[in-house]
C-alpha cells in the first residue's frame, strides 16, 4: 500500500458460508436436534478448528492475481491505487476494482455493500486490531484512542489486565511501551499485593498520553531496505522495524 493515494476496502459476506463442504466430508457435520432431526451442513459452518485458515488458503489463491493490488485478509479484500503511466489514481483504482469485482463475480465471492467503503483516502484494516491507512500513513483508530484516554484510574487487579490487554494490541504507537507500563506489568504478577502509587499513576497517564499523542507510521515499502533497530535493559527487550522515508528520515515500519 506504500505510495498509494485512493482505497476501497471490501467486506465478504458471511464468509464461511461461501465455501462448499466437500462431499464425503458433510455427513461429519451431522447435529441430531431435540426433535429428532438430523441436520447437516452444506456449506462450510462457524466453529471448525481449520475453517478460519482454510477460508483464508481459499480466497488468497483465488484472488492471487490481484494480489498486487488487492490483497487480503480473511473476509476483508483491501484495493489500493495511485497514478500511474498518465492516469489519474481514481482512473486507476477504477480499473483495479473492475478486475477485482471481475474475479469475485467468476469464483461466485459476494461482498457485503453495506460494510465496503470505495475511493476513500483513508480506511479500516485488522478488524479488532483496528487501525486506519491512508496516504500518509497507519494511525491508530481515534475511537480506541479515545476510550484509552478517558480511563478512569484503575482501582483492582482484574483492571489492570483489562486495560494493558488492549494497549498491548496497539503499543507500537507509544515509544518505550514496555519502560513505561512496568509498574502496572508489577501488579499482575503473582501473589503481588494491590497497591496504587504514585508511581503507579504517573505510568498510567504517560500510557494514556502516548496514545493522545501516537505517530503516523510509515506504510511499509517492500521496493525500500528494511532494518531493525535492538534495545534491552534490565527489566526489557525489543526490536523494531525501521524504514528510511523519501527524506531518509528514519520511520517505524
Amino acid at each position: 500500500m506504500a505510495k498509494s493515494t485512493i482505497y476501497s476496502a471490501l467486506d465478504l459476506r458471511d464468509g464461511f458460508y461461501q465455501i462448499l463442504m466437500r462431499e464425503s466430508d458433510i455427513a461429519l457435520t451431522a447435529v441430531s436436534t431435540p426433535s429428532g432431526m438430523l441436520w447437516e451442513w452444506l456449506v462450510m459452518p462457524q466453529g471448525l478448528n481449520n475453517a478460519p485458515a482454510t477460508f483464508n488458503i481459499c480466497v488468497t489463491h483465488l484472488l492471487r492475481s490481484v494480489r498486487d493490488f488487492a490483497p487480503s485478509y480473511f473476509d476483508d479484500v483491501f484495493v489500493h491505487s495511485r497514478a500511474v503511466n498518465g492516469k489519474t489514481d481514481v482512473e486507476v483504482h477504477k480499473e483495479h476494482l473492475r478486475k477485482l469485482l471481475g474475479l469475485m463475480r467468476k469464483h461466485k465471492l459476494y461482498a457485503n455493500l453495506k460494510k465496503c467503503i470505495f475511493g476513500a483516502i483513508e480506511i479500516p484494516i485488522l478488524g479488532i486490531l483496528r487501525c486506519l491507512v491512508g496516504k500518509n500513513g497507519v494511525r491508530p483508530d481515534p475511537e480506541k484512542v479515545r476510550v484509552i484516554s478517558e480511563w478512569p484510574t484503575l482501582s483492582n487487579v482484574k483492571e489492570p489486565r483489562q486495560s494493558l490487554g488492549l494497549t498491548t494490541y496497539l503499543c507500537k504507537y507509544v515509544e518505550n511501551y514496555a519502560g513505561k507500563i512496568r509498574p502496572l506489568s508489577q501488579l499482575l504478577k503473582k501473589e503481588a499485593e494491590w497497591k496504587w502509587t504514585a508511581e503507579c499513576q504517573q505510568a498510567f497517564d504517560a500510557v494514556k498520553q502516548g496514545f493522545t499523542e501516537a505517530p503516523i507510521l510509515v506504510v511499509a515499502d517492500q521496493n525500500r531496505p528494511f532494518h531493525v533497530v535492538c534495545d534491552a535493559s534490565d527489566f526489557a527487550i525489543g526490536c523494531v522495524l525501521m524504514q528510511h522515508d523519501q527524506e531518509g528520515r528514519d520511520r517505524v515500519a
